[in-house]
């Protein structure tokens, strides 16, 4: 049982290195599909090993072995694992409530203000203009979803490079974008290895923008023109705007516009090598995490009698 629930905590780790790799070799799109799936999966699979950790120390004192009617000694792991990992549960839960509290909570103060400024400013469709010197331009999800661009930025761009930058924002808009950079956010904080996974989520989604813009205007050097432009008129402005909003200058812009400067991708045999490697560490964890929490609740009812009767 112990080495099945340590397991999950050790195979986010080779996460991040896949991630790039699956991003090389990926179309954008699926690349963001499948790391991020993967990354919630290991998340998922780190907070129910944490949970069996705690409830493996719980059973262990008198008040929550009568609560769970235990009428046997619960044999699961020996003391000199059992505290020590319980203590690890109680701390990594509580750290990862409170940081993702935190965050949800300044998200949230962050999407209405965002909300409230895009519809203060003139909208012409889905497009809404904000009177700021600072350049910038983002998508917004919501009912509707917007394209936040400053007065700055429109300055910054000619007519043929507008089009390009809000064929970018649609793009995150209709590919809902938002959900994947929150779901990677909310995996990196339930374990450290995670955290690098986020930037690459990030950086898949703006690639995926950037390849839809590019079909949208039908020229990749206008579109890669634009993203450039965009982000050296941006260096230095604040954004304020929550994290899980993309925006034109998200990542890092010269690889953006040397892919776009690339020829187009197309399906390689080699990223199937490595979907199936991402496939293969989630579908690890998950079942190494199912089969503990079986033999966790099987001898929690050997430890009830049940198994007995």
């Amino acid at each position: 049982m112990t080495a099945l629930l340590v397991l999950p905590l050790l195979v986010p780790f080779a996460l991040p290195a896949l991630a790039r790799r699956a991003l090389d070799r990926l179309a954008p799109a699926a690349a963001l599909w499948t790391v991020t799936v993967a990354a919630v999966a290991l998340a998922g699979c780190v907070l129910t090993v944490l949970g069996a950790f705690v409830l493996t120390g719980l059973f262990r004192l008198p008040y929550f072995a009568a609560l769970g009617e235990l009428v046997r000694p619960l044999h699961t792991l020996s003391d000199r694992y059992t505290l020590p990992l319980a203590a690890l549960g109680v701390g990594a839960l509580a750290v990862c409530a409170w940081t993702v509290t935190r965050w949800v909570l300044r998200q949230t103060r962050a999407f209405r203000a965002a909300r409230a400024e895009a519809g203060r400013g003139p909208a012409a469709g889905d497009l809404c203009v904000v009177d700021a010197p600072g350049p910038d331009a983002y998508a917004l999800p919501g009912r509707p979803h917007r394209i936040v661009v400053t007065t700055g930025m429109l300055r910054s761009l000619d007519g043929a490079e507008r089009e390009a930058l809000f064929a970018h924002e649609r793009a995150h808009n209709s590919g809902g974008h938002h959900f994947f950079l929150a779901a990677a956010e909310l995996a990196a904080h339930c374990h450290p290895a995670l955290r690098r996974v986020r930037d690459v989520v990030r950086l898949a989604a703006e690639r995926a923008a950037d390849e839809a813009a590019a079909g949208a205007v039908g020229d990749r050097r206008l579109t890669a023109r634009a993203i450039a432009r965009a982000a050296l008129a941006g260096q230095g402005a604040s954004a304020e705007r929550p994290s899980f909003v993309p925006g034109a200058t998200t990542g890092p812009v010269p690889r953006r516009v040397a892919a776009l400067l690339a020829a187009p991708p197309a399906r390689r045999r080699a990223g199937t090598g490595v979907a199936v490697l991402l496939a293969a560490c989630a579908a690890l964890s998950c079942t190494a995490s199912a089969t503990g929490m079986i033999d966790f609740h099987h001898r929690v009812e050997v430890a009830q009698g049940e198994a007995a009767r």
